[in-house]
């Protein structure tokens, strides 16, 4: 009901739903400009630039955003709103005690929060156990029942046969899996089918996995079965995404055609040289592992940080120097929606510059993501715009102070 009122006011005060936004500087998708401003009529940018080189037209509201930085709506890579944080339910009774309705309730309040932190297009990358929750989210979002970001969706992710949890039962028991299992070419195909029929956006794949509790991640599909998979999906104009940690997962994943390869841990110089070649895309997902690592016992403030995060640090770091493009996506859900920032915050903490994660969080993941009216604040693209409090090339930090949020046109934070 609030956000209601918000945009009620705001098309009040717009007059013919034209509005020139007054920050103290503009990040475009690219770079940043001092003394900039932006014209948004209805849902579009018509015009970003000095307010000397505009002729502004009448009926125009202006908006005064002073001390904050006027950007794109952060384009987030990896989530999954039908999760919540492990530290406060564990992922298998999240999957095995969570009904798809109680997790579809919560989703609503997860997307919520993930806009009113200035994401505007999200990726939900598996639903996790709840079938195609993540679609009907998406349609309730588009249809204007609730408030959340532009979602692409994936339903339940493909997993092979055996390979995915939860596990731990003895074999005369049978429980709800977190994904879609299949094996050989032929039921590939049809699983993919099946899910493009359901209404996804886009295929994501487990290239590899646990194949028991404890053990060591292995390589999960035959090259033959990512390569049909792959191929079923972009002949129908959709794409794949691959879960891959081994290099032997990720190159398989990324022979097969996949987009983006997410999390990477155990890339290779050769594999991520690889990437680079082909085009494809990595998402570290460094924040999940930073929170999954403190939620077993690790005292981030205080104690060395321990060996998976130092690994982790030596593979993002060989990924920068190789020059692949670097996916912003931080698994949210598995820590809370709406801290979506804790990514970028490590992706400068790991060594990346904090305009080249600004422009992974917009432009680039428009464009890795087939997204060609979004990511930049220039004429002709959708307003999806946000503003935030301070400079966060500077500092990254201030990336968690968004005042202002816009998506198509509509104020959801002023």
């Amino acid at each position: 009901m609030k956000s209601f009122f918000i945009v009620l006011l705001f098309s009040c005060y717009l007059g013919f739903s034209q509005a020139l936004l007054k920050p103290d500087r503009v990040f475009d998708g690219t770079e940043m400009h001092e003394n900039w401003v932006v014209l948004v009529e209805e849902n579009l940018i018509t015009y970003a630039g000095k307010l000397s080189d505009m002729d502004l037209p009448d009926h125009t509201t202006e908006i005064e955003l002073e001390g904050t930085t006027l950007m794109p709506g952060i384009i987030e890579g990896h989530s999954h709103i039908l999760l919540h944080p492990y530290n406060e339910t564990d992922w298998n009774d999240q999957v095995l005690k969570e009904s798809p309705v109680e997790r579809a309730v919560k989703a609503t309040v997860h997307v919520k929060n993930s806009l009113m932190a200035g994401v505007t297009t999200m990726r939900d990358l598996g639903a996790e156990g709840a079938g195609y929750t993540d679609v009907y989210v998406k349609k309730t979002i588009e249809n204007g029942i609730i408030d959340g970001p532009r979602l692409l969706v994936a339903g339940p992710a493909i997993v092979a046969t055996g390979a995915y949890g939860p596990k731990g039962f003895h074999d005369g028991v049978t429980v709800p899996l977190g994904a879609e299992a299949t094996s050989g070419v032929d039921n590939c195909i049809t699983t993919v089918r099946r899910q493009m029929g359901n209404g996804i956006d886009l295929i994501k794949i487990y290239a590899d996995y646990r194949w028991t509790p404890g053990a060591d991640s292995k390589p999960t599909f035959l090259q033959e079965e990512i390569d049909a998979m792959v191929a079923t999906a972009t002949t129908a104009g959709k794409y794949v995404v691959a879960h891959a940690s081994t290099p032997e997962g990720m190159k398989r994943a990324i022979l097969g055609g996949v987009e983006t390869i997410e999390h990477g841990d155990g890339g290779t110089a050769e594999i991520f040289e690889m990437m680079k070649e082909k085009g494809v895309g990595l998402c570290p997902t460094l924040a999940a592992g930073d929170a999954i690592t403190q939620y077993r016992g690790w005292n981030k403030s205080t104690d060395p940080e321990p060996e998976r995060i130092q690994q982790k640090r030596k593979s993002f770091k060989m990924a920068l120097e190789s020059g692949v493009q670097i996916v912003f996506g931080g698994d949210v859900g598995v820590f809370p929606h709406g801290e979506n920032y804790r990514e970028m915050e490590l992706m400068v903490d790991y060594g990346m510059k904090p305009l080249d994660v600004l422009i992974s969080a917009t432009s680039n993941n428009a464009k890795m993501f087939h997204l060609n009216q979004l990511g930049n604040l220039e004429k002709g693209f959708l307003a999806d715009i946000i503003a935030v409090e301070g400079n966060p090339t500077k500092d990254i930090s201030v990336i968690k102070n968004v005042s202002f949020v816009m998506k198509d046109g509509v104020v959801y934070k002023e």
